[in-house]
């Protein structure tokens, strides 16, 4: 959406690493570890395209495929401050009782059916005027 609204619309991430799946948190932190080599975005994509086969060893190959600095990547995986976002983005989810992933929030209230999503920013967008 912010593409279509580049002035208009913010898209914000927030990681909600759910405890039912045993990689989730470990995927997160890699993914923002990729982020400080400019990487997020395709990292991520990648983390959700072999969520089934999730772990250490998928993780540093998905790692290489995208060229990062791997002694860069391994040290930024154990760095606390990225995990201090994840801490940080699970209290924030807590507190607005987010119940799973993916949930989607337009300027603070939950949006219930996603597949009504640009519905919802053009209709908040409407209202901002």
């Amino acid at each position: 959406m912010p593409e279509k609204y580049p002035n208009d619309v913010k898209l914000v991430i927030k990681h909600f690493p759910l405890s039912i799946h045993d990689y989730a948190r470990k995927a997160a932190i890699a993914a923002l570890a990729a982020g400080k080599q400019g990487k997020f975005w395709e990292f991520h994509e990648k983390l959700f395209a072999n969520q089934k086969d999730l772990n250490d060893t998928k993780v540093e190959a998905i790692a290489g495929e995208l060229g990062l600095d791997m002694e860069k990547f391994k040290k930024d995986l154990q760095d606390p401050a990225i995990a201090s976002v994840i801490d940080r983005d699970m209290n924030d989810g807590l507190k607005a009782n987010v119940q799973g992933t993916p949930s989607i929030f337009i300027n603070g209230k939950l949006l219930n059916q996603r597949n009504y999503l640009l519905q919802a920013i053009e209709a908040a967008l409407k209202k901002k005027k």
